[in-house]
């Protein structure tokens, strides 16, 4: 019990030391229409924390706190880890464009700052609403003209007057847009304006062909409290269904003037984790593409090299506004599986640049990849050795004597019926087993098994066999046979 007591112990101190303190400060916005609020969250991680006290923003007054925590438990490779977690949530007004200053907060003793925030001041894109109307819905385009391949922002404004009671349903839908590719940037926190609450709903919008063409425009159902029903002011009085029609707009896509990959300003990065490994282990290739502009549905050139196996991920496309304008992040890794010496060669998109009117050129670098040779075992070949006699390079005649042990074995009789009993037990076991439904084990995906075990790839020269007959089948080989029994056991460690 107590060998027991102290690896317990020992758990608990090694889970509560696994983890990295550390601290945060996010705003739900940078932007904001002045009279509105902004939320600060300042994120501390660790198992003692002190926030510092802030009754002003800079020379905002704060309008109210709140504090949650949360723990965070996770298995990694047999290893618990537990992450506890203080966010401090504080709402201001900012009254002019400012700067959020660095805030001190002490964990687990230490201290930590938080980085500065700017915050901006802008001006409502809203259109203003009809004189007096209880609601509206407007559609604006940044841009009227654009390029095939150009990506521009379409925001839907859903205002709201703010002397209307109960907060009213709305069911709202979207503009069409089928002759553009289309991503949802999603909805901005709701803000103020004059006597009315406005709601954004951005789309980043992508040309596709040449021609002009009409968005169709969006609309919305209203259903407002009756003011006549008597229970007016309560969950379930009847609601008064009105509807609103935005305006519609004309877009004119222009053909690319000279033909690129990309349409943008973006710049790319290329990481390489090894150029010198033994042979049949992974080379990890990873390359991001950042930039102003959209990169949906970009297509990355194959890399083909003989003699190697290569692997790639799904690629990874985060796309956001900033700045009112789309900004996109691409990644993809690859990785490269040989025997023997090669290079990986150079990629290069083409990009059009709209700001310069001109095309130019984004290149991933070529890699040389050294494999090391494996060391050569002695050329002069050592037979097995009786032990006690020292071997060497002589021949020697050695008359071995063979010493004959006898040994006595003394077998006690059984009892006839006892081996008459145990058959017949046997039997009647073999039979109601029978009976008994057996349990049976779905086959793992070779997909699935795949991404389990290309992350084990280095772990044994069977695991890195199994991923490359793994992947030559996922490619069309045909005549790649996969152990099922072997896969399963390999997935099952893992």
């Amino acid at each position: 019990m107590r060998n027991l007591g102290n690896i317990v112990w020992g758990l608990m101190l090694s889970v509560s030391l696994n983890y990295a303190a550390s601290v945060r400060a996010m705003v739900d916005t940078t932007e904001v229409v002045k009279g509105n609020a902004v939320t600060l969250r300042i994120e501390a991680k660790g198992s003692a924390v002190v926030f510092p006290k802030i009754v002003m923003v800079a020379d905002a007054r704060v309008q109210g706190t709140s504090t949650s925590s949360s723990q965070n438990w996770s298995l990694i490779n047999g290893a618990m880890s537990n992450e506890s977690s203080t966010t401090k949530s504080i709402q201001f007004v900012p009254n002019q464009t400012m700067t959020i200053p660095a805030y001190t907060v002490t964990i687990d003793g230490k201290e930590y700052k938080t980085d500065p925030i700017e915050i901006k001041i802008v001006k409502s894109t809203a259109p203003s609403s009809k004189a007096n109307a209880a609601f509206g819905l407007t559609l604006k385009s940044s841009k009227d003209t654009v390029y095939v391949g150009e990506s521009f922002m379409l925001t839907a404004y859903f205002s709201l007057r703010s002397d209307i009671g109960a907060s009213p349903q709305v069911k709202y839908t979207p503009p069409v847009l089928s002759d553009f590719l289309v991503t949802d940037a999603g909805e901005k926190p709701a803000y103020i304006k004059g006597n009315y609450q406005i709601q954004e709903i951005d789309y980043i919008v992508t040309a596709q062909k040449e021609g002009n063409f009409t968005v169709n425009p969006a609309s919305a159902k209203v259903g407002i409290a009756d003011r006549n029903d008597p229970f007016a002011r309560m969950m379930f009085a009847r609601l008064k269904w009105y509807q609103t029609v935005s305006n519609a707009l004309s877009i004119e896509v222009l053909p690319q003037a000279i033909d690129s990959d990309l349409i943008g300003d973006f710049r790319i990065e290329s990481h390489i984790d090894a150029q010198e490994v033994n042979a049949n282990k992974p080379v990890n290739l990873t390359v991001k593409i950042e930039g102003n502009g959209n990169l949906e549905g970009v297509e990355f050139p194959k890399y083909e090299i003989d003699g190697v196996t290569i692997y790639s991920d799904e690629a990874k496309i985060d796309t956001k506004v900033v700045n009112g304008k789309l900004y996109s992040i691409y990644s993809k890794s690859f990785a490269f599986i040989s025997e023997e010496d090669f290079t990986i060669p150079e990629r290069t998109f083409s990009l059009y640049d709209l700001k310069t009117k001109s095309l130019k050129s984004l290149k991933i670098d070529s890699y040389t990849i050294k494999i090391k040779a494996l060391k050569k075992s002695n050329a002069h070949t050592v037979a097995p050795v009786a032990k006690g006699v020292v071997q060497t390079n002589e021949t020697v005649n050695e008359v071995i004597k063979e010493v004959i042990v006898e040994k006595n074995i003394e077998v006690k009789s059984v009892a006839w019926w006892i081996l008459v009993l145990a058959f017949i037990l046997g039997m009647f076991v073999m039979y109601l087993l029978r009976f008994i439904p057996q349990r049976k084990t779905k086959p793992y995906k070779e997909s699935q098994a795949l991404k389990i075990l290309y992350g084990h790839i280095s772990e044994s020269t069977e695991i890195e066999e199994m991923v490359r007959k793994l992947y030559a089948k996922k490619n069309g080989d045909t005549s790649i046979k996969i152990d099922k029994k072997a896969l399963k056991a390999m997935v099952e460690r893992f």
